[in-house]
């Protein structure tokens, strides 16, 4: 008995000093803060520089590894091999489904984490293979013409604030004390376009604008979502460059909205204040202004190189750098850079883990959630396999790769395109063709009219692709630097689709692909059925073939105005919301925001009404019955807009509310709709913050934001 005492209190002591040996920093049962600060506490000023730059510098005297903070995962891991590919950000934005995005994101970081496992095992610090992902991108869509527009999730505050919040949930995971990815907020703020001059531009605008339209949805990602980085856009706004700019990185970001995390540049801005935009005179004077207004981690090396000079010049403090450290490192420790590896949940993730097949099968569901039917004459759609014995597959991105994938993408070892898609949907006694038809330029020459003649059905795969629309530098074949110059498809296209119909006298399906607004009108009297599929991901095809066949109903919504002409659309540079997007254009329209037809019909019936009187703290509740009254099972997507009293500088309408609900054939089902009044107060630039205005409002429910099957009156006293 006396040797076991004994050997218990050697283990005890053996342990304690074991503790007392361990630095404080690597103590996972110390509080996270402590942790952090200990390590800090331990760096050289020299040490502490070198971890200020994307790419971070190992200190391995205290077992800091070499990291690389750059990482992409806009709708899939990109850039660092095999990967799920899901639709571009726009089209899962089209889904109106917050909870399928959130089970997109989450598969993402799964795969961040198994191939993070997988690298850092082969003793690799490689850019694209980290867990800091920076994504993702929730400026507005303010403008057709933006190239990046693609990467969001559209034209509408609330949307892109719900689709967004989804996806930071999910990235970022669940667990308590571990972050299984980070998040990045991005382009903060007022950054949307033009591409041509994002270097050097100043987005004016007003505080109204600036808190209703354009800080909105950072706001709930912060908020409500607690993403874990922001990223500060390369233009100025009001004068200041985003990323010195002190009312909104620190004002704003964090004593404000109580931001705890990190904020990174975009890559080069920092270099921008002082090449493009001319601010300050140097880099030594923008890193002091950097590290002051509230940027923790440099997309360049102006932090790493200047932060000693701009300290031995009396512009900075050591104190200033240490802080932003501290909230820099304390999202490695969140991810579990300092702990045991085998406490970390996610250390056995591994190449199982990477596109798999639940993965593959829930990139083919978003893209059929996605995809937009504008038209469909005499119900031409969808078709019936027993009747249609040949058909050709024509167009310059049937069987193109690019506009699958978007930008910001992966690879993987099958994306399957539409001709692949629709001919492994059919048996082989169908008769397929394919014919590349026309390209992106040519207005005179064009291939597989006459066979196309010869077939049942055509379906004709046009529209843009990533290389005319997206990032500068990126989108090469743009005619504005990445942007586009006007709505219209590639003349030749619009000049193919007026052959093919001349030479076709049965039905031609038409797909188009893009990541925006496009002028439909220029190819609708040729089409009988017009798909808008986006950039749809790697089972675009087989979710085209789905919706083609009946498999599913189309249920994508636009998350965008489609506009009848560029002539609609305010000046390119001019940020003031008046004029723009459907909540302050009241002008007809091509397709409205939220527009998306189906194979099956709906029926709304009230079953409780809302309150008709309401003050600030109640919450607007409305219940109805959706009735599928069509021919075949569907999805819903109930949007609920609120028209404010007639006051100056109200929108015309503003979506706050959406449910996508599924019904059978004849079935129906329950749905519950619950805005917070509080959600419907508007900046007052008077007394610089929200209010509720009193008067008149209304509450209307329909499938898109000029659809109003059901409406409601109620006033705010």
């Amino acid at each position: 008995m006396k040797r076991i005492a004994l050997t218990f209190l050697y283990l005890f002591a053996a342990n304690s000093i074991l503790k007392a040996q361990t630095p404080v920093y690597k103590d996972m049962s110390k509080p996270l803060d402590e942790r952090v600060k200990d390590l800090v506490s331990r760096l050289t000023l020299e040490e502490k520089a070198s971890l200020l730059g994307y790419n971070s510098k190992a200190v391995p005297r205290l077992g800091i590894p070499a990291y690389n903070w750059w990482n992409e995962g806009l709708h899939g891991v990109a850039r660092a091999g095999e990967a799920t590919i899901f639709p571009q950000a726009i089209g899962m934005a089209a889904t109106f489904n917050d909870s399928l995005v959130k089970q997109v994101s989450t598969v993402i970081s799964t795969e961040a984490r198994a191939k993070y496992n997988l690298t850092i095992a082969k003793d690799r610090h490689l850019q694209y293979m980290g867990l800091t992902f920076w994504t993702p991108n929730i400026n507005i869509f303010r403008d057709p013409r933006w190239g990046r527009g693609q990467e969001t999730y559209g034209e509408d505050p609330y949307l892109t604030a719900t689709i967004g919040s989804a996806f930071v949930r999910g990235l970022q995971g669940d667990d308590p004390k571990c972050l299984k990815a980070s998040a990045t907020a991005k382009h903060f703020a007022v950054h949307s376009g033009p591409e041509v001059v994002r270097d050097k531009f100043d987005a004016i605008v007003d505080e109204k604008d600036l808190r209703e339209t354009y800080l909105y949805a950072f706001h709930a990602l912060v908020s409500n979502a607690h993403v874990e980085s922001v990223m500060s856009a390369y233009n100025r706004v009001n004068g200041v460059p985003n990323s010195i700019n002190k009312m909104l990185l620190t004002d704003i970001l964090r004593k404000e909205w109580g931001f705890k995390g990190h904020v990174v540049t975009d890559c080069g801005a920092l270099d921008d204040v002082f090449d493009t935009h001319k601010t300050l005179p140097g880099p030594v004077e923008t890193a002091a202004a950097a590290i002051k207004a509230g940027i923790n981690l440099d997309c360049s090396t102006v932090l790493q190189n200047d932060v000693i000079k701009a300290i031995n010049q009396g512009l900075l403090t050591e104190k200033e750098v240490d802080q932003r450290l501290f909230e820099l490192l304390r999202t490695e420790f969140k991810l579990g850079f300092y702990d045991d590896p085998n406490s970390v949940p996610f250390h056995s993730y591994g190449a199982d883990s990477v596109h798999n097949a639940s993965h593959v099968a829930l990139a083919r569901k978003v893209a059929q959630q996605s995809m937009v039917l504008l038209k469909n004459s005499n119900n031409i759609l969808p078709l019936n396999k027993a009747d249609y014995f040949s058909m050709m597959i024509i167009g310059p991105n049937a069987a193109a790769f690019d506009p699958m994938v978007g930008n910001y993408h992966g690879v993987t070892t099958k994306v399957v395109n539409f001709v692949e898609g629709i001919t492994a949907a059919v048996d082989p006694s169908t008769r397929i063709e394919y014919d590349l038809g026309a390209d992106y330029t040519d207005t005179v020459h064009f291939g597989g009219t006459w066979a196309a003649g010869n077939s049942d059905v055509t379906i004709a795969v046009i529209g843009l692709s990533p290389v005319l629309e997206g990032e500068a530098g990126d989108a090469f074949l743009s005619k504005s630097g990445g942007d586009k110059k006007d709505l219209s498809l590639p003349a030749s296209e619009i000049a193919f689709m007026k052959r093919l119909r001349h030479d076709v006298k049965k039905p031609i399906i038409a797909v188009v692909t893009a990541g925006s607004d496009v002028d439909i009108s220029a190819i609708e009297p040729y089409a009988d059925a017009i798909v808008f599929a986006w950039y749809p991901g790697e089972q675009g095809g087989n979710a085209f073939a789905d919706l083609l066949f009946g498999k599913i109903s189309p249920s994508g919504h636009l998350p965008v105005t489609f506009y009848k002409s560029i002539n609609d659309v305010p000046d390119y540079q001019q940020y003031s919301m008046k004029n723009r997007t459907y909540r302050y254009f009241s002008a007809p329209v091509e397709y409205p925001f939220g527009f998306g037809l189906s194979y099956t019909t709906f029926d709304y019936q009230t079953q409780t009404a809302p309150a008709k009187q309401c003050k600030l703290k109640d919450t607007l509740t409305v219940t109805l019955q959706v009735k599928n009254t069509g021919k075949m099972d569907g999805d819903e997507v109930v949007q609920a807009y609120i028209e404010y009293p007639k006051i100056d500088r109200m929108p015309v309408k503003e979506l706050k509310s959406f449910k996508r609900v599924s019904v059978t054939q004849g079935g129906q089902q329950l749905v519950t709709i619950k805005i917070p009044v509080a959600e419907l107060q508007k900046w007052d630039l008077q007394k610089h913050g929200w209010q509720l205005y009193p008067g008149e409002y209304k509450l209307v429910l329909g499938s898109s934001s000029q659809d109003e099957k059901l409406e409601y009156s109620f006033t705010i006293k």
